[in-house]
């Protein structure tokens, strides 16, 4: 089955109703792009898959060039079709690094942000990436911090604001920051925010509420928890459980239901190579969740991330 060609006119309707990225109208559940590297064997599938997404009436996409080592925007690139009218976000502050511990290493000197939004917008072909995410180190989880990448904010969104005044990018976001720092940030002009954030992961409470004083995206990553060891799991708690079975859905579309109950300005980016959970990714944009079930779950405490040990 392929899901190529339907114009965007003849879409679904916005999944999770409409929500606002730097001023303009996209879909509360969009796709978080990284997933799609599960599918490098089937180039032809995970093009497919993204078809999908956009046939079901997804116009949000984020990814970054280190996912998959460029895999992933390579296929973002063959998937997009002129009428599309797909708001494709992407990052940089890190790079892909195949040979070392783990693959992917931190860039967050101004050089390497260029580098990055350059090696973006090759890969994309694209004159202009509309949203660009600064992923900093500041909060939330991280890979290691050589010395030579503890790189001053101010230096970093003077870089950014220069790639957008050059027209490469079309706005700057925030990754992995704290209050402080958004707060340093704003006269730049900040229009997101991507921290960790889930039923079980509520650290950033403070957070979120400012940025919805400030009419700024929230768009939480690890939206159901256990994607690494020693993150919990939202789909393990008997009160999503529960949810879940009252509702006749699954855990996890009551989980990113409960996210989008949260405020206004939440986005969600979840990601699969599986169709069948890219529908029920989807559909949990249409549940309504009670007085009753929303407080049975904002009653479920935050789980802290323990480190495992070796």
């Amino acid at each position: 089955m392929t899901f190529e060609g339907t114009p965007a006119s003849a879409r679904a309707e916005r999944p999770g109703g409409a929500g606002l990225m730097a001023g303009r109208t996209v879909s509360r559940v969009g796709y978080g792009a990284m997933q799609l590297d599960r599918l490098r064997d089937d180039r032809d599938a995970a093009v497919a898959l993204l078809r999908h997404a956009f046939d079901l009436g997804v116009d949000h996409v984020d990814t970054a060039q280190f996912y998959g080592d460029g895999f992933v925007n390579d296929v973002i690139r063959e998937a997009l079709r002129p009428g599309d009218d797909v708001l494709v976000v992407s990052k940089v502050g890190a790079v892909s690094d195949p040979g070392g511990p783990i693959p992917l290493r931190l860039a967050q000197r101004p050089h390497e942000l260029r580098a990055s939004v350059e090696a973006n917008l090759a890969a994309l072909r694209l004159e202009r990436i509309e949203v660009m995410n600064l992923r900093r180190v500041d909060a939330g989880i991280t890979v290691p911090v050589p010395d030579d990448q503890i790189v001053d904010l101010d230096d970093q969104l003077a870089e950014m604001t220069a790639l957008r005044d050059e027209g490469k990018i079309g706005a700057i976001g925030l990754s992995s920051v704290t209050l402080d720092v958004l707060r340093r940030a704003l006269p730049a002009g900040i229009v997101c925010v991507q921290n960790v954030h889930s039923l079980v992961a509520r650290d950033d409470e403070d957070l979120l509420r400012f940025c919805t004083d400030e009419q700024i995206a929230w768009v939480p990553y690890f939206p159901l928890g256990g994607a690494l060891p020693g993150l919990a799991k939202v789909t393990d708690e008997p009160a999503v459980l529960a949810a879940a079975q009252h509702l006749g859905r699954t855990p996890a579309q009551v989980a990113l239901a409960w996210l989008l109950h949260r405020a206004p300005n939440v986005l969600l980016i979840p990601g699969t190579a599986d169709p069948g959970h890219l529908e029920a990714n989807v559909a949990a944009g249409s549940i309504t969740l009670d007085e009753e079930t929303l407080a049975s779950l904002d009653a479920v405490p935050a789980r802290p991330f323990t480190v495992p040990q070796h």
